[in-house]
Order: structure tokens, then sequence, then C-alpha cells
């Protein structure tokens, strides 16, 4: 498999400069400058007076060269905001133009590469966060996500596709990274193989995504990536923007039809190449536990006995900037320790000892301290073009009201929030989902959001959640309040009570929904 040398991709960054210095003097419209800029892993944020840069992490993997980077980069340019994104990257925002040319071009030599971090190029890879360590895997799928990583990155460079690919790795039931609903999903099996699934997706339109292949060999995965790529070049749409997604591939051929275009270009593919095998042998873990033990709600044993990992959720997906630097100066003398970030938002220190999780619990309090608090939200329009409303100011209310209301954990599910209907905090899977819009009172156009319900992204029951209606969103805090009220007065959790319950659900609903 080929790969692209680190040179290659600094080579583009002088354009990539050129193109920012235009923009930020005046001489660059910014509909322009984000068709361009999204392919290097930057956008310029609302207001066009600063940048954001998203750093790729393939699998979500945050190495500690990696997270030393991050923290350097903090620390030299006084960044003051930073995101984990439901795509297992890292934002990095309120940047000046000098910091993102450094950021972009030094990130190369940590094997970071910001190029296809937006725009139309196959995005960052996602994987089951506690892939290798978790209890009940089918198998560590990570090593051909990896992989997979490497080989999209190539795509850069050829034929341009209609819009984003998204492929995902999912290691068991659990479907963290909605294997069964992306662009392309690999989805491990009991017997060592993986099902996958195509042409799905979140955002306007959703599609649950379609069988295209079973029992798959992982070493034959690269052919089953390439032939998506053939496909959405050969069917999917050039002219339409906004129906230029694999998922509306499902419509334009039908379900049968895209399985059928897809396993041509398979057969096509197979026929052609004979390259693209994947001789792989997942590392075992060399680390040995200690005789020392950790327990709590944040500490999950691993699959290596006497290892543990330990999550921690920063609001929002937000942690403080100083964090990083924290981080790497408590885990960087632990003998192979690293991070994993996962599509909700949270970070698991993995491969500790008892004492060591100890440690990181120690220095991971200001986290989520509830289910509710492990919520996801997008970074918001504060930043965001295109957001329309803010979903952290949201979250952050929510919190604070639900913190002051005393209710108790558990009687409150995680909640997904999206400034828009692009689902970038995953609104349509979440129990409680929100995504951001505005709602006409008196003439005045006021602030709002949609509630989605019961949405999930298990296997075997995945589903979108169902629009109820516009909550105003000063009310949304008090209609989540009484929500958690009712399920604690019934001594249930969210979701027993949801079940035993939804008809006292639906009239809280019905109370808050703006005709």
């Amino acid at each position: 498999m080929k790969k692209i040398a680190t040179e290659v991709w600094k080579e583009d960054l002088a354009e990539f400069r050129e193109k920012t210095d235009a923009f930020y003097a005046g001489e660059l419209d910014k509909s322009a400058y984000k068709g361009f800029s999204g392919g290097y892993g930057s956008y310029a944020q609302r207001g066009g007076n600063a940048s954001m840069v998203r750093l790729r992490m393939a699998g979500g993997r945050l190495t500690k060269d990696k997270l030393k980077f991050v923290a350097d980069c903090i620390a030299k340019h006084n960044i003051d905001r930073v995101h984990l994104t439901t795509c297992q990257t890292i934002q990095l925002h309120n940047l000046h133009p000098d910091a993102v040319y450094d950021i972009v071009e030094s990130a190369l030599d940590h094997g970071i590469v910001t190029r296809g971090g937006g725009g139309d190029f196959p995005r960052n890879v996602m994987v089951s966060p506690l892939s290798g360590v978790e209890k009940g895997e089918y198998f560590d799928v990570l090593p051909y996500a990896e992989a997979a990583g490497e080989y999209l990155l190539t795509f850069i460079k050829e034929q341009k596709m209609p819009r984003k690919l998204k492929v995902g790795f999912s290691n068991s039931p659990a479907n963290q990274t909605h294997a069964t609903f992306r662009d392309l999903g690999f989805v491990a099996r009991p017997d060592g193989k993986f099902d996958v699934y195509s042409a799905g997706g979140l955002g306007n339109n959703p599609r649950m995504g379609l069988l295209v292949a079973e029992g798959v060999d992982p070493s034959k995965i690269l052919y089953y990536i390439c032939a998506m790529r053939d496909t959405f070049i050969a069917y999917g749409n050039y002219e339409q923007r906004n129906k230029a997604r694999t998922r509306y591939m499902q419509e334009t051929l039908g379900e049968e039809g895209y399985v059928k275009a897809y396993q041509e270009k398979l057969q096509a593919v197979f026929d052609a190449h004979d390259d693209l095998d994947l001789d792989i042998s997942p590392a075992p873990v060399s680390k040995k536990g200690n005789g020392t033990t950790a327990q709590g709600k944040r500490v999950i044993p691993q699959k290596q006995e006497g290892l543990y990992a330990v999550e921690y959720h920063p609001l929002g997906g937000c942690p403080a900037p100083s964090k990083f630097a924290e981080l790497y100066a408590l885990i960087a003398p632990m003998e192979d320790v690293e991070i994993r970030l996962a599509p909700d938002e949270t970070m698991y220190i993995i491969h500790l000892t008892g004492e060591e999780a100890q440690k990181v619990l120690a220095a991971t309090e200001d986290g989520a301290q509830s289910l509710l608090e492990t919520s996801v939200a997008c970074i918001g329009a504060s930043i965001c073009q295109v957001g329309l409303r803010d979903s952290q100011q949201l979250l952050a209310e929510i919190v604070k009201q639900v913190r002051a209301a005393g209710i108790p954990d558990g009687a409150l599910p995680q909640i997904h929030i999206s400034g828009c209907t692009s689902s970038c905090g995953t609104h349509q899977i979440g129990e409680i989902g929100f995504h951001g819009g505005v709602k006409m009172i008196d003439k005045v156009a006021t602030p709002a959001f949609t509630l989605h319900l019961n949405g999930s992204d298990a296997q075997g029951m995945e589903r979108f959640g169902e629009p109820a209606g516009m909550i105003l969103q000063d009310n949304i805090p008090a209609f989540l309040v009484e929500v958690g009220k009712a399920a604690a007065a019934a001594g249930e959790s969210y979701g027993d009570w949801k079940k035993a319950h939804g008809e006292q659900l639906q009239e809280i609903v019905e109370r808050y929904l703006v005709k």
C-alpha cells in the first residue's frame, strides 16, 4: 500500500498560505475561501476574524507524542478554545493565520495530517474508542482502521469525489462509531470478520446504511474502500451539492440498485488489483498489572488483567486548554499509556495500573459528574459559520439548572445537541436530541431547537430520533428538569421511566412545544 510522504503534504502548504493571506486581506470572499481551506482542515470562524484547525486523529488515537504536540501548540499560540469532535478529532479555535500555518505544517512531523480534514475528501477514520482493550469486543479493529486511514489519504491526490466520505469501524454491537449508518462502515463479527455497510449517514435526509457485503476478511478491506470511492465517483451527484452525500445514491439508484452498483465496482476492483491486501498482526499489550487496583464509575477494567481505562468527559467536549499539558506531564512516565478520543467527545486514558488510574482520576475530576453531563454538543454558532444556535451555551445552562434542581444521576440521559441540521452533535441518535433553528413568535425570530426523541445507535436497534416539535431555547433547561424530576419521583432511570410512562413524557413535551 502506497503512502504519501510528509514532504509531499508540505508542498501543498504554499497555496494554502497564499489563499489564507488573501482571505484575511479581504481579497477572497468567505464562500470561496471556505471551499478551499476545508481541504486543509481549516475554516474561518464566524465573523471572519479568526480560524480553526482540525487535527485528524486516526481512530481517535492520541499517543503521548501527539498529546505533547497539542499541548505545545496550545502554549506556543496561547490557544484559549479546544473542542473534541464527534468524528474523534481535535479542533483548535480562535487562531490567527500565522498560528494556523505553523500548526498545520508542524503537525505533519508528528504524523498528523490536516489535509482532507474538511472539504470533499475522506475524513478521519473512526474506531470504537476502547478497541484492543475492551472486554467482550469481537476483535481489535484499530490496526485495520489505521491502515484504512493511510489508504484513504491517498485519495486526496486523486480524482475529486462529489462530497466528503466518512468511514467507521466498530468492534462490538455498541456501534459507537455508527458503522451501520456511515458512508462506509466495517462492523466486526464474532468470527473475526467484517460485515460492510454503505451509503448511510446523519444530517439532512438521514439514512441507515445498506448491507453490501458479509463475512469480509479484514485483510481485504482496502478493496471495499476502493470500491466505495469508485461507486461514489460513478453515481454520486456532482451537480447538486445538497444531494451529493453517498446516502442520496439510495434514492437515485434505489436500495437494490445501489447494492448491485457497489458490488459491480467491487468486482472490478478485485479484477484490476492484487496489491491491496493487508498483512497485519495486532500487537499484543505487553504491559502487566502490578497488583494495584482501582474502582469507581469512571474506571473501566480492561481485558488485560490488572490494567484499567479511565473515562474523562470534559463538559461539552471542551477541555480547558491547559488540560493537555497537565495530562501529558502526568502520563509521560507511565508505561504504554495513551489516550483514545470517543465519538461522544469523551477521552479514555488507557493501559493504567490501579495506582496510575487513581492518579488520572484525581487529575480529571473537573469532568462530567453524571450521565446528563456527558452530553454531546457541537462547537456552536458563536464559532461555526453555518451554525444557527449556540449549542455549547445551551448545554452549559442545562447543566447549571439540572444541578440546581438536584436531579439524581440517571434520571436524565446523555443528550445530543447540534446547532443546526447538520448533526455535528449527532442529535439524531440521542434518546433526547436537539437541533438548532428559529421560531417566529409575534413576528420576532426567536431562538429555538427542534426536539428529537428515541434515537439509538446500538447495532440491531438503530433508529433515528423522531422530531417532536420546537421548544424555545430558554425553555429547554426547564423542560429537562421537569422530565428529570418525573423520572426521579418514580425512582427510575430515564430509560426505564420512559418505557413505563411514555404518556407522561408526551404530556410534558406537549406543554413545552411552541405551536
